[in-house]
């Protein structure tokens, strides 16, 4: 457990180097890394969504491709095509970007439904399946998504069903004046991004994934992570709640925060801090709500004060 939690340390300073007054936006994305998730990026551009994930393919020394979404990127340019060989008289599978170990998916909402369909085999098993022959992806594997809340022309919102393999989604934000300064300081004769090597590798990664599941989750912790799901399903807000997908990645991410804070065991602030960039993505809002402009955060904090906390006194 000591040294899951180490290896998972030395990747968060490093990148930390890189992504500066950040922490706590890294600290959820090494989350998401360790618990073998995928993050959605929802910000506008300029904040260092490409040097996060860049950033961590160095620091962990795994192959980090990226992908540019655009209206007119088909499903083979993201998985690979088969080509014949005339020499050889056979096919010859040639991989698509997709087979890496980060992949970038930037500005993901700017390709076609079919295209990004391309990514839910590969987000969800692991691996693509080209012209029947399937293929397992390497691992680690994660899928870094972006894409602009602001520029809805020309784009297609994500479905459900892709959302729902999303991890988590989280926003950068601008940085603090003192941070933007200091971002210019840093990048004044060259981009941190260069300096930064590999602090561990991926048999340390995936040895921090076979901690991570070790990792305790009392009783009445995993009864209060089912309890906060099912409650976004009976709020009358809500048309749609969280799956129980979302029941196991707050489980998990659980487990890899406990981890990084050196515990071999959850509590309920674990599942507290992770419950809106774990579940607000998952949640479709009735019209009547939306009309009001209720968002999923605030559906989340009725959530969490109509749900009891294991070990506190339910007022008489």
């Amino acid at each position: 457990m000591v040294d899951g939690s180490r290896t998972l340390q030395a990747v968060l300073q490093n990148v930390s180097r890189v992504l500066l007054g950040k922490n706590q936006e890294v600290e959820l994305a090494l989350i998401a890394l360790a618990s073998e998730g995928h993050i959605l990026i929802e910000d506008v551009p300029g904040v260092g969504k490409t040097m996060l994930a860049k950033a961590l393919a160095k620091s962990i020394g795994c192959t980090f491709r990226r992908i540019q979404f655009t209206p007119d990127l088909l499903p083979s340019d993201v998985t690979g095509v088969s080509i014949y060989n005339q020499k050889t008289e056979e096919f010859e599978f040639r991989p698509g970007p997709i087979v890496a170990q980060i992949v970038l998916a930037d500005e993901i909402n700017r390709a076609t439904p079919k295209t990004q369909s391309a990514l839910l085999e590969a987000m969800e098993e692991r691996q693509i399946t080209v012209d029947g022959v399937t293929r397992s992806l390497p691992r680690p594997f994660m899928v870094m998504a972006t894409q602009n809340p602001i520029e809805y022309e020309g784009t297609f919102p994500l479905p459900e069903a892709q959302l729902d393999r999303f991890i988590m989604r989280i926003r950068l934000g601008y940085p603090g004046r003192d941070q933007e300064v200091a971002v210019l300081d840093s990048q004044e004769m060259s981009h941190p991004i260069d300096d930064i090597g590999q602090v561990v590798d991926a048999d340390e990664l995936r040895g921090a994934h076979a901690a991570i599941r070790q990792v305790r989750v009392e009783p009445s912790v995993r009864g209060y992570i089912v309890d906060v799901v099912a409650a976004t399903r009976k709020h009358p807000d809500v048309y749609l709640g969280a799956s129980p997908r979302g029941s196991l990645s707050l489980f998990r991410v659980a487990q890899a925060a406990a981890m990084l804070r050196g515990r071999d065991y959850v509590i309920p602030d674990d599942v507290k801090m992770l419950v809106e960039t774990v579940l607000a993505h998952r949640l479709i809002i009735n019209p009547s709500a939306r009309v009001r402009g209720v968002q999923p955060n605030s559906i989340l904090e009725d959530v969490l004060q109509s749900v009891p906390v294991p070990g506190t006194r339910v007022p008489a």
